[in-house]
């Protein structure tokens, strides 16, 4: 097994922990055990918990950006893109029932423990930020895209966070067939004012 795929291995379920347990209580041991590694070679990919942090970051980075690539290509319209963002929810209902939004819950609780790492990590909101504010102003609503991307986004952390606490899986169907009524209603707005 090469070094690269063993740290891989380490990412992906230091990733998997830190999400379902929270950093904070997830231990290098944990990791380990997952990965069938000795202490040892663990150390050799990874000296700290934050080095762990800091490649798990990355990584969703990495795939958060790729995610958003593929909808780029296969929305035809930016409302369509839109919605790929908002069926996140459907698609990950049954890990969002359970652990809530893993970007949401893993912000949250770098905040609480003023972790250095938290900038890094709130990337992760801003590139969905930008990328629906792009869209956004695709759609032809410029002076209002941020905050309709702001508001998309504070929905559906809502959406995870109640979702989670009351690990209510209709909720969930309920709130994206709104979100999907909002943006259509968002789309004939923006028709109508161009036909003014």
């Amino acid at each position: 097994m090469s070094n690269r795929t063993t740290r891989d291995q380490i990412v992906e379920a230091a990733d998997r922990l830190f999400y379902r347990g929270g950093y904070e209580h997830t231990s290098f041991s944990d990791i380990a055990d997952v990965v069938q590694i000795s202490r040892g070679n663990f150390y050799y990919h990874f000296r700290t918990k934050d080095e762990i942090l800091d490649a798990v970051v990355g990584a969703r980075l990495a795939a958060t950006r790729r995610m958003l690539d593929r909808w780029q290509l296969e929305g035809e319209t930016p409302a369509d893109r839109i919605r790929s963002f908002i069926d996140i929810l459907i698609d990950n209902r049954a890990d969002i029932k359970r652990y809530g939004c893993p970007v949401g819950t893993l912000c949250t609780e770098l905040a609480k423990l003023d972790h250095p790492s938290r900038p890094e990590a709130n990337e992760l909101f801003t590139l969905f930020r930008t990328w629906l504010r792009r869209q956004f102003e695709l759609l032809g609503r410029k002076r209002d895209a941020d905050a309709l991307a702001m508001h998309l986004l504070a929905r559906t952390q809502g959406v995870a966070t109640l979702a989670s606490a009351f690990r209510d899986e209709k909720f969930i169907r309920q709130e994206a067939r709104q979100l999907h009524e909002w943006l259509q209603s968002q789309t004939e707005d923006t028709a109508r004012a161009a036909t003014r």
